[in-house]
């Protein structure tokens, strides 16, 4: 290693380089490594599109489970982050969507084996489309649902939610595979059924509901990771837009809406999961820094009152205790050993103040002493 510290014998560690380095050079070195990301990002794309377009011209089946096994491995990382991540990070909904999305991939990866085609579940061809909407009604009503945990910070019990995931997943397996008691979603040579169009729509109304939820909650996101979310729920919504039309498995439509697929969980890998990589603890502090705020929130509000209050104890004075009072001129003793008036002692002591008058009885008195000296 090159000595560059001008000390004999000593060599630079990188806490030494680091400090060698002007801060805003190392800024420098990140923004052009960005910019190379970006570029890469915006060449790459177009060029991996295109080639999965070709592939849907030469094999659709294989163009579809390329399609199926990126959203699967997104969602699959997204848990293990989400889960491994439960020891520092309390952020509750991530932890609810790590969960729920470990099942969506689950029912997305049996989707992309049993798609018509595949040599694995011969019996019947559309295994596919039931399990697709199966499993699209699992993630819309988990992006849901979880806004309650995000909103309310209730703590969310692990081992009952992952019961309640399985039991929900296996009771929608059983029901296409063993039961043969879920809807049918397309009928061959008549295309979609009116329950899959239905159900489509009703998971886009359930995504644009929880889409509302999101823009209502942004404060509790970074606004990048914001955008990059809103943007997964829109592409989402689109896609399943798209595959209300389709008349074949292998249509136009049905290759639009996993376009849209891709885009969408490429948005979700964008946010968490690059995030998680990258930044690993971007989003522990952006929970502190939302935790600290409200924290100096309810410090400050604190303040406010107590300061109020102080004000008005200080508006406020009361006598306590046994008072000296003299049995005939009803002078007060103070605590330095002094008589006062009564009067007098209660204006020091209280926030009383006095009008002089005379009451009837004493009125009388004084009249007849009055009389009695002019008599």
């Amino acid at each position: 290693m090159k000595n560059l510290s001008g000390n004999p014998g000593k060599l630079v560690t990188g806490k030494d380089k680091s400090d060698l380095l002007p801060q805003d050079f190392i800024d420098r070195i990140e923004q052009n490594v960005l910019k190379r990301r970006q570029t890469t990002t915006v060449f790459l794309a177009p060029l991996l599109l295109i080639g999965l377009y070709l592939t849907s011209r030469i094999n659709y089946l294989l163009f579809h489970t390329l399609a199926e096994l990126f959203s699967i491995v997104v969602a699959c990382c997204l848990s293990m982050i989400a889960w491994n991540a439960r020891a520092y990070i309390k952020n509750q909904y991530l932890m609810f969507i790590g969960i729920g999305y470990l099942f969506i991939a689950l029912l997305d990866l049996l989707h992309t084996l049993a798609y018509k085609g595949m040599p694995i579940f011969t019996d019947y061809d559309y295994y596919a489309n039931q399990l697709w909407i199966a499993a699209r009604y699992l993630e819309s009503f988990t992006l849901l649902i979880a806004f309650n945990y995000l909103l309310s910070n209730k703590q969310l019990q692990l081992v009952r939610i992952s019961i309640s995931y399985s039991l929900v997943t296996f009771i929608l397996i059983a029901s296409i595979f063993w039961w043969k008691i879920f809807p049918e979603c397309f009928i061959a040579e008549q295309g979609l059924t009116p329950f899959k169009k239905i159900s489509e729509y009703i998971i886009c109304a359930i995504l644009a509901v929880t889409a509302l939820l999101f823009h209502l909650s942004r404060e509790y996101f970074d606004r990048k990771i914001f955008l990059l979310l809103l943007g997964s729920l829109g592409c989402t919504i689109v896609s399943e837009l798209s595959f209300t039309f389709y008349i074949s498995n292998y249509g136009f439509s049905n290759l639009v809406g996993h376009y849209f697929k891709i885009f969408s969980y490429y948005l979700i890998y964008q946010a968490i999961i690059e995030t998680g990589i990258r930044e690993p603890f971007a989003l522990l502090f952006r929970e502190l820094e939302a935790s600290n705020n409200q924290l100096q929130r309810e410090v400050n509000t604190r303040k406010t009152t107590e300061l109020e209050l102080k004000e008005a104890l200080e508006q406020v004075k009361t006598l306590t205790g046994i008072i000296p009072i003299c049995s005939y001129c009803k002078k007060l003793r103070d605590d330095e050993g002094y008589w006062q008036q009564l009067e007098q002692f209660l204006r020091d002591h209280s926030t009383a103040e006095f009008s002089h008058g005379i009451c009837p009885e004493c009125y009388e008195k004084v009249m007849q002493q009055l009389k009695s000296k002019k008599g």
